[in-house]
């Protein structure tokens, strides 16, 4: 059985990139609370976004897809299920309220990562919500040919509840003495529990919903802000690139995290940076509107769309967003291509 010894890494060397990625983490949490203070009402208007990203997102890795109209209404509860995806867009929400409404008194314990499971699952016709894997999985991966092979084989269904039990409590034990950085554990925490695969399925959607309730537990809340399952998307291959790295040798307690963590570490220091950007152009109550939104267009480089304004501009609504968007493309500021969905605009200023 794995061993989930994780005071193991009390005298740990990391090396200067974890160090480094650790140590501005910490310097972001520690203005994080100024963030927050700063415009709450447009702040507001971050979180709905986010929660809308990161339920499109973190779905959309495991291939469960909808429209993106179809998402936000589903998040905004505006309409029903109609799909079996949708019905797990549903869950998924629903899961992601609880954590950011009710963190602080959820623990790290099996019966609620269980209940958690059961949650993501309920409005769907599958009858595993809440239930350990009954039979073998595989994480496998296809070559280029087309032909697939296995990866790496999880814990066997009989070893799963209690290795997930032990999961959480050395984890806990390891938070409990407060020498090892809350930054360095929760991401290994994650990669445990991706390599024992505790679900039938699932189990990605899971990770991504744990590494949120631990981050926020430990005091780094930015996941309300910025959608870390969105970075975690739009990174993807890197992301199963670490995770392989890293789960190699895990069985017998060989493995080395160093890849997983560096990944992971990364993703929440881009979400700490887009945050603070972010704060900065709400706080911007004082310009026109056609200064917020040119101040937004100068952060991006290539092409973007509408939606990626509308998220640096929360204060703004989409009807003045469009129409200052037109202004823009008169002037020849920006180019738009494309059409309908497949709209998106350049920036003509570039070098």
């Amino acid at each position: 059985m794995k061993n989930f010894n994780y005071l193991q890494y009390i005298n740990k060397a990391w090396d200067n990139e974890i160090i480094g990625y650790v140590s501005l983490i910490h310097e972001f949490k520690g203005k994080q609370e100024s963030f927050t203070m700063k415009n709450p009402v447009k702040l507001k208007k971050l979180v709905e976004i986010a929660k809308i990203q990161s339920t499109e997102a973190s779905n959309k890795i495991e291939g469960i897809v909808t429209t993106n109209s179809r998402v936000k209404q589903i998040c905004e509860n505006r309409t029903m299920p109609k799909t079996r995806d949708e019905k797990e867009i549903l869950g998924y929400r629903d899961v992601l309220n609880i954590i950011h409404e009710s963190f602080q008194y959820i623990p790290i314990k099996s019966s609620y990562i269980l209940q958690f499971h059961k949650d993501l699952f309920k409005y769907s016709e599958k009858s595993i919500g809440g239930k350990f894997k009954n039979t073998q999985n595989y994480i496998s991966e296809t070559r280029e040919d087309g032909s697939s092979f296995i990866r790496f084989q999880p814990l066997k269904p009989f070893e799963t509840p209690e290795a997930i039990d032990r999961l959480c409590e050395e984890f806990n034990i390891a938070l409990s003495k407060s020498e090892v950085d809350p930054l360095i554990l929760i991401p290994i925490f994650i990669l445990d529990f991706l390599c024992i695969h505790p679900f039938n399925d699932g189990n990605g959607r899971m990770s991504r919903l744990l590494t949120l309730l631990l981050l926020y537990k430990a005091g780094y809340e930015v996941g309300k802000y910025i959608s870390i399952e969105k970075e975690i998307e739009l990174t993807k291959d890197f992301y199963y690139d670490a995770l392989q790295t890293s789960s190699i040798g895990w069985h017998n307690d060989t493995n080395n995290p160093t890849s997983f963590i560096k990944y992971m570490l990364g993703i929440i220091l881009k979400a700490y940076r887009d945050f603070e950007e972010r704060v900065q152009i709400a706080s911007e109550n004082k310009l026109s509107a056609t200064k917020q939104v040119q101040n937004a267009l100068n952060t991006f480089f290539g092409r973007f769309q509408k939606k990626d304004v509308v998220e640096r501009c929360p204060n703004l609504s989409e009807t003045t967003i469009e129409r200052t968007l037109k202004q823009f493309v008169e002037k020849n500021y920006i180019t738009k291509l494309g059409d309908r969905k497949n709209t998106f605009y350049i920036r003509n200023n570039e070098d």
